[in-house]
């Protein structure tokens, strides 16, 4: 993953209570069927996922929380339900540097896990990628707003991107 730091083995972590993910924060497409805030998994049950030995290999079974990762650096306080944010580590590369996607578990990320991740991509030399979901007539919508830290070029960089309709990264 290329942290920089020394991460002792962390035992396996258990997703349950939390199904941030399921809920439609990521926006993803199970069993072709859209997924997004406002719109759970049609699986969820809202405490786990009634399919869990058979859901998707496409997108459930390869998503990779970055607060259940081995060797995770996220402190426990940082599971989803807890912390409201989704972290996934190392979506691409800026010269060379790794950028970090961080997702709200609600409208935004609360400034405590926000600071958390400034605080890490800083001291690890990484970029963040971070979202808010946009809200309409007191609904969610699948619009989100995208903001980045990191070196100016790379907060720049994705500015520009998201001005010529391009995703961040």
């Amino acid at each position: 993953m290329g942290y920089l730091i020394n991460m002792a083995k962390t035992p396996a972590r258990d997703c349950q209570p939390c199904t941030g993910c399921c809920d439609g924060w990521l926006q993803i497409e199970v069993e072709g069927r859209p997924v997004y805030p406002g719109k759970p998994c049609h699986h969820s049950t809202g405490k786990g996922c009634d399919a869990y030995a058979t859901r998707p290999v496409d997108p459930c079974q390869q998503f990779i929380c970055g607060w259940r990762m081995d060797h995770s650096p996220l402190p426990e306080w940082m599971k989803p339900n807890n912390a409201k944010v989704i972290v996934l580590f190392d979506q691409s590369q800026w010269r060379g540097m790794p950028v970090d996607v961080a997702v709200p578990v609600g409208r935004r990320i609360p400034p405590r896990a926000l600071q958390w991740l400034m605080q890490f991509a800083q001291t690890q030399q990484r970029a963040l990628i971070y979202s808010e979901q946009k809200v309409e007539n007191g609904q969610f919508t699948k619009q989100q707003s995208a903001m980045a830290y990191g070196p100016p070029e790379f907060q720049q960089e994705v500015v520009a991107r998201l001005q010529n309709g391009l995703p961040p990264y």
